[in-house]
């Protein structure tokens, strides 16, 4: 019953924690790695950011941006992948930014 317990506490951990990266196994020797985006060669070691705006390494990767969840009902969000981040800003003037009160992701 304890396990069982435990096992459902972890379930319910998982499913708050955030989903913005994945792992890779590096095999021993390796000296290069391959992004699975842009399939681009990478030195062992190395950092770099892919086109789908994603922080990477050869054990994985993470997004870079958040994604904006709350903000007020009049604003809106729009992904600016030059710089891979989402702005918020007013439904009727993209030069009044808004408020973010919560996000997702990094």
């Amino acid at each position: 019953m304890k396990y069982l317990a435990l096992a459902l506490l972890f379930c319910a951990l998982a499913s708050l924690s955030d989903a913005s990266c994945y792992a890779k196994a590096l095999q021993p020797g390796m000296t290069q790695c391959q992004d699975d985006i842009d399939l681009t060669w990478h030195p062992v070691g190395s950092l770099w950011r892919n086109s789908e705006c994603l922080n990477c390494s050869c054990t994985g990767c993470c997004s870079a941006f958040t994604t904006p969840t709350r903000f007020d009902s009049d604003c809106v969000s729009v992904f600016d992948s030059a710089a891979c981040a989402y702005i918020v800003h007013k439904r009727n003037d993209p030069t009044q930014l808004c408020p973010i009160y919560g996000a997702v992701g990094k």
